[in-house]
């Protein structure tokens, strides 16, 4: 990562950075982050001195040709660990297997509890799978991490990046030591996963909405079709009327020419 673009980037984007002094110099330690943006797993390594290992899905290491190759080759120069995400529950298991390898060399792992990114800019419910049950499965500690306007840098739909400088607060270790032996229990990972939530919403100072971001995508999908559907068939109805309208009036010419015809044969 340093030495392919963290270095680009930063002199880019130059982007500020509070709290680096909570990130350990050696160690395991798991950096939970809200997700805001597709660059999150690039700027927030790219302001660190250790390896920092995401989870990325298994396509983008696997896709043939030359572009295949160029992107496996970027996303493995970024710290991005291949998982593959097709199987339901054993994708889960694949990518807490993969966390809990990355702490046990002693590296830093990155994780984004939300799942995915959010798709308003706010911050949604964690998911308790993943983190709790790797932090309690290690014991390493989590760092709650907070990416600030990177979401702006280049929204959907954007080609070219915005140059502007997005932020980057990292909190204090949070140590789930007491919940040791539960990371089966299911109100233990809903409470490991809320407490790092409700640090990370306090150091993005984000709105929390209380549903999955994968729930609020879904609710924005259908809202966006029901909306297409409605205008369609407002453009119908007015497609109608206009037909009506023309119908009307043809049929008004056509009498008055009907008229016309009779009145100068008599």
């Amino acid at each position: 990562m340093k030495f392919s673009i963290g270095g680009p980037l930063k002199l880019a984007f130059r982007p500020w950075v509070e709290g680096l002094r909570n990130i350990p110099a050696e160690g395991p330690a798991i950096l939970a982050s809200n997700h805001l943006s597709f660059s999150d797993s690039f700027f927030l390594p790219a302001v660190l001195d250790r390896k920092v290992t995401f989870i990325a899905k298994a396509e983008y290491f696997t896709t043939p040709g030359v572009k295949g190759r160029m992107t496996a080759a970027f996303f493995k120069g970024v710290g991005q660990l291949p998982v593959d995400r097709s199987g339901g529950r054993g994708a889960g298991e694949a990518a807490i297997k993969s966390g809990v390898d990355v702490l046990e060399r002693g590296e830093l792992f990155g994780i984004y509890p939300e799942g995915t990114r959010s798709p308003d800019g706010r911050l949604y419910r964690g998911k308790p799978g993943g983190l709790a049950r790797v932090a309690l499965a290690t014991g390493a500690p989590v760092i709650p991490v907070a990416m600030i306007d990177t979401e702006k840098i280049q929204p959907p739909g954007k080609v070219m990046p915005k140059l502007m400088r997005p932020g980057i607060r990292i909190g204090e270790p949070l140590d789930f030591s007491r919940y040791n032996g539960m990371e089966h229990d299911r109100f233990v990972l809903r409470a490991v996963t809320d407490e790092v939530m409700y640090e990370i919403m306090k150091l993005s100072g984000q709105e929390y909405v209380d549903i999955y971001a994968t729930a609020a995508k879904r609710q924005l999908a259908e809202a966006a079709k029901a909306q297409k559907q409605a205008q369609k068939e407002v453009q119908r109805e007015a497609q109608k009327e206009a037909d009506r309208v023309r119908q009307a009036a043809d049929q008004e010419r056509a009498g008055r020419e009907q008229a016309d015809k009779e009145q100068t044969g008599s």
